[in-house]
């Protein structure tokens, strides 16, 4: 059985989905390597425009292998260059829609996080539990939890290691939408077949200029998106989106 595997429920939208069920999908290495792999293939499919990623129906993933890691030594973890295998998630130009249902701790809150956009079942739930075993988030818990939530509640999260539900995450800004648990594969489908339908290299640029523009002064994230909307004067589908418009018609949008 596969423990990663990737189907096409919709035109343009490509579903990868953590397949080990036995062990709630912790993120072994194998598991990592395989999102990774499959990251990388996405991000320059031009039949690709927005991917959904998920746990399926019962639990997105509840954190790394411990028993991998329980007696690993420092060198031993570094050599591993799992920021290498984030990276690929992190860095993928195409909008990632992360369908989470059950748990999302740990390793697993991270990959969330890694994502563009959270659709959270009714009964998820998201932790950042590492201190409950000695030690602290490593793939991004610190620092993305802190901008996406602030700091009080990110400490609150990652001091105590309690979760929160669905409903806490999403006021305080860790998911962006909360529906039925069994309406979030469908929901993220749906919205994931509406970006789908839009122009591939504006929603490109989109997502190039709210990373990046982030971590930096507001007048030097203000330049990226000038520039980055100029640039899309100079594409095909913005004439085509603008004339369709005009003439009261849908848009055919090529991503050229």
């Amino acid at each position: 059985m596969e423990e990663v595997t990737i189907d096409r429920p919709a035109e343009g939208v490509a579903r990868v989905t953590i397949n080990r069920p036995d062990v709630r999908n912790a993120l072994s290495m194998t598991v990592r390597e395989r999102l990774a792999s499959l990251f990388n293939e996405l991000a320059v499919d031009a039949v690709t425009r927005c991917i959904v990623l998920t746990g399926g129906d019962r639990v997105f993933a509840a954190g790394a292998d411990v028993r991998d890691m329980a007696e690993r030594r420092p060198m031993e973890l570094m050599l591993r260059r799992t920021d290498v295998y984030w990276r690929a998630i992190a860095a993928c130009p195409k909008p990632v829609i992360a369908a989470v249902n059950g748990y999302a701790w740990g390793g697993g809150c991270e990959l969330a996080m890694h994502c563009d956009i959270i659709i959270a079942g009714e009964s998820a739930s998201f932790a950042q539990p590492e201190i409950r075993v000695g030690i602290m988030p490593g793939a991004g818990g610190t620092q993305r939890l802190t901008r996406a939530i602030g700091k009080f509640q990110t400490m609150r999260m990652l001091l105590t290691g309690k979760p929160v539900s669905a409903r806490e995450a999403l006021a305080m800004g860790l998911a962006s939408e909360v529906v039925a648990d069994d309406a979030v594969q469908s929901a993220a489908v749906a919205m994931a077949s509406t970006i789908a339908s839009m122009p591939p290299l504006a929603i490109m640029q989109i997502k190039e200029v709210v990373l990046s523009g982030q971590d930096v002064a507001l007048d030097t994230a203000l330049l990226l998106e000038r520039k980055a909307f100029h640039l899309l004067f100079d594409t095909e589908d913005q004439k085509e989106g603008m004339r369709a418009f005009l003439d009261k018609r849908k848009p055919q949008y090529k991503g050229t």
